[in-house]
């Protein structure tokens, strides 16, 4: 019978991202985002299912999972890897998806971000968003961002995280790792302390609701450099996402703060490769010129597009820009391109430009 240490051996053998247990199927694996069977013959049951995913969890995780039917959690084996995980119920049953974690950091270069990511991680205060789907790498960019500040800054660096997915050790900085549910009861709880704890900079694994994001723009504008995550696809829906967030009448005084406090915005895309195997890195950047602070300070956010286009001087691209690109360089197809372009129009022309 296979067991979980098996499976997750496979998982970086086979160069896979995640690990699938569902019964009635076989082991999957998502390999440059196709899902691929391990071995079609091998049917995981209900028992074996429950037998693995228990597997990975202790006695406390497994009271709370079975209470609330849904739990994310990560480990480590020693030596080996990291892994995130979600234990949850399907048609009755324990199933699990495991999302793997290398164990080594990769730089802001080796992820294939430009010199100006670098230049955002010496900032002294403010707000910088990695945006982006599930499985867009968000994970990898803050680490890398906070290996960087940990590596050349003797300062003390906090992250809130559900689960803890990287592990840091202290090299300049200490890195205080929290995780919610174990460590703190929430994001925004652990935020409130964490303005006593004598913090330059916090690590906030995703701003969710109102009370969360509230709290990441107060530690940001008091003189603290905050990076955190959205599941949005763009600048633009990122910023207007926060701001909706609150009630009409506290819209104003969140734009005049957001303007304030923002420094970029990062919204990313893991694409499969063209002609080898693997994923490319495809992004949009935006960098908070006085500008553009002005447009979001005057909710005129829908025109920061037109100044990204025209920002490059300043680092920034729309993620348009970087899919022509990668396609005209022939690093990801041209269908690939339009398939995950927000305006494939645009797109169109830029290449009947050439």
């Amino acid at each position: 019978m296979i067991t979980m240490h098996e499976l997750l051996k496979k998982v970086v053998e086979q160069g896979a991202t995640d690990l699938h247990i569902t019964a009635g199927l076989p082991p999957e694996f998502r390999i440059d985002q196709k899902i691929v069977a391990l071995n079609h013959e091998e049917i995981i049951t209900p028992e074996l299912s429950k037998e693995l995913t228990y597997s990975l969890l202790n006695r406390k995780q497994q009271e709370r999972f079975e209470r609330e039917h849904e739990l994310d959690f990560s480990f480590g084996i020693d030596g080996f890897a990291r892994f995130r995980g979600n234990a949850f119920m399907e048609r009755g049953h324990v199933a699990c998806a495991i999302r793997y974690l290398p164990s080594e950091i990769p730089t802001i270069r080796e992820i294939g971000l430009p010199p100006i990511v670098e230049e955002l991680t010496c900032k002294s205060k403010g707000l910088i968003l990695i945006v982006g789907p599930t499985g867009s790498g968000k994970s990898t960019t803050l680490a890398a961002m906070i290996d960087k500040v940990n590596s050349e800054r003797p300062c003390h660096i906090i992250t809130i995280e559900d689960p803890i997915e990287y592990i840091y050790e202290h090299h300049r900085a200490i890195v205080q790792q929290r995780e919610v549910g174990q460590d703190t009861d929430s994001f925004a709880q652990a935020l409130k302390y964490a303005l006593r704890q004598d913090p330059d900079v916090i690590l906030v694994g995703e701003m969710r609701d109102l009370e969360t994001i509230s709290a990441v723009l107060t530690a940001a504008e008091t003189g603290h450099l905050v990076l955190s995550t959205l599941h949005t696809d763009s600048t633009t829906e990122s910023i207007n996402r926060i701001i909706d967030v609150f009630p009409p009448h506290q819209q104003r005084q969140v734009r005049a703060q957001l303007s304030l406090t923002l420094e970029a915005v990062i919204a990313q895309r893991l694409l499969p490769k063209a002609k080898e195997r693997g994923l490319i890195l495809a992004f949009e950047l935006m960098v908070a010129t006085p500008a553009i602070r002005a447009l979001i300070r005057d909710n005129r956010v829908h025109e920061i597009y037109g100044m990204m286009q025209a920002g490059k001087k300043y680092g920034m691209q729309t993620m348009n820009m970087c899919l022509f690109d990668l396609a005209q360089q022939g690093v990801i197809s041209w269908s690939e391109a339009m398939r995950v372009s927000s305006d494939p129009q645009e797109l169109k022309r830029l290449r009947e430009r050439k």
